[in-house]
């Protein structure tokens, strides 16, 4: 058996997905395995990902008598390749969709957290997913320059799993630094900084054991992937024409995503930046969000979609 994180999959059966299967990394018994066929925005394991989208249709449609064969928009990174765009294409084909069409993240974000994308002025978003962070300057409904970096959640994560092992010969599982990430992660100093004691495996004995950590700590090992989204927003801006830049100075920036929760990365943006910097309402939600409603209105905002299988 298997099960699917971000689909969390399985051969035979699938037993969870999403949060329910991100709770099952680490301490799933032998004969369940949790797999992310997902990396980075493109597909890992084409198979899996198959399974994967199968299940959510199945999951949705549960309650209808007839098999379902749903329109579907999946979200894509700005700097995907055609070939990684096809396998996403043909994995939700053929997971049963009737129709299937693709969107760049960055267009989908704006969407969603309600930026004017049709207007003819400037919106700069930044999406700050799992596996990438993806930045786009947008005018009259088309990108007009856009970044992306596979450096976003996860590294975030796999650094303070690095300083954990470094500086405290102490082992912890990916769910424990996102925990940390969420409880002591900032991209700013604070006005009071924390301490807690995080719980692992001493590399040394092999026995549990726990270790207190600082938010200063915690900060100075993530400030290598940190820096690096900074520098993609910073990269982009540079390629920006003239006219739109002044627009972005007078619409500020909007970060979306998981990413955009990190405690002070507003502040360490305006900080590097200059720019106003805001949180979009719904972070989490914001790339959902917008793929939906550019599904709901296809006729409108087709001209959006980066792919589709036209009739």
């Amino acid at each position: 058996m298997r099960s699917v994180y971000n689909g969390l999959k399985q051969i035979a059966e699938t037993k969870a997905a999403n949060e329910e299967a991100k709770r099952m990394l680490g301490r799933s018994p032998a004969n369940i395995q949790a797999i992310r066929p997902m990396k980075d925005g493109v597909i890992a394991d084409f198979t899996i990902t198959e399974q994967m989208l199968k299940y959510f249709i199945r999951k949705i449609h549960e309650s209808r008598l007839f098999s379902p064969n749903p329109r579907i928009i999946i979200c894509v990174p700005v700097g995907s390749t055609q070939v990684e765009r096809r396998a996403i294409r043909e994995s939700a084909l053929g997971a049963g969709a009737r129709r299937v069409y693709l969107i760049e993240e960055p267009m989908a974000a704006a969407i969603g957290a309600g930026l004017p994308v049709s207007e003819p002025s400037a919106n700069l978003i930044v999406d700050i997913g799992g596996g990438t962070t993806e930045v786009a300057v947008i005018s009259l409904g088309g990108i007009v320059t856009a970044s992306s970096c596979r450096v976003a959640g996860d590294e975030i994560n796999d650094a303070i799993v690095a300083m954990f092992k470094k500086e405290f010969n102490l082992d912890v599982g990916d769910n424990t630094a996102e925990d940390v990430k969420i409880q002591l992660g900032s991209a700013w100093p604070l006005a009071e900084e924390l301490t807690a004691d995080v719980g692992g495996r001493d590399v040394t004995t092999g026995l549990p054991r726990t270790q207190e950590v600082t938010t200063v700590e915690i900060r100075a090992a993530i400030d290598g992937p940190v820096s690096a989204i900074i520098d993609i927003v910073k990269s982009t801006l540079e390629r920006t024409p003239p006219e739109l830049a002044a627009d972005v100075i007078s619409n500020g920036i909007t970060l979306s995503g998981g990413g955009a929760l990190l405690t002070g990365l507003t502040e360490r943006m305006i900080h590097e930046t200059g720019i106003q910097t805001v949180v979009a309402d719904d972070p989490l939600m914001s790339v959902v969000i917008g793929g939906g409603l550019t599904l709901e209105n296809l006729d409108a905002m087709k001209g959006l979609t980066a792919q589709s299988d036209d009739e």
